[in-house]
């Protein structure tokens, strides 16, 4: 069985550190991470993770801005994105669902449930 890779992208130290001790212990899968959307978008092409964990909110590239330029690159758009948001309005709901992401994981998230909510939205065992 393959180790799955897993790639962060959030501008929170705290956030980054956190989820990635979690998936790597609890999920025991591979993890890196970037700072921000430019960082992200370079290691999503260098690195090909099986899936990305991107944060709604940062700053100079948001990760609307980030997610549609890993689309628009043929190397990085078939990745599945999962959003980190603390946006929960039923109008940013329904904005991030027209994206087709893999899905959303509301901020602040429960670490320890994290591997098994990201794999519950990929639908791995």
């Amino acid at each position: 069985m393959t180790t799955r890779h897993i790639l962060i992208i959030d501008d929170e130290y705290d956030i980054r550190a956190v989820a990635q001790l979690t998936l790597k212990t609890v999920g025991g899968w591979e993890v890196s991470s970037a700072s921000s959307g430019h960082e992200g978008i370079a290691k999503a092409a260098s690195e090909r993770p099986d899936v990305i964990l991107l944060d709604v909110m940062m700053p100079e590239m948001d990760g609307i801005e980030t997610f549609r330029a890993l689309q628009a690159n043929p190397t990085t758009q078939a990745i599945p994105v999962i959003l980190m948001t603390a946006k929960v309005q039923a109008a940013e709901q329904r904005r991030f669902a027209e994206l087709e992401v893999a899905g959303m994981i509301t901020k602040p998230f429960k670490a320890m449930r994290l591997p098994e909510q990201i794999s519950k939205i990929l639908g791995w065992s």
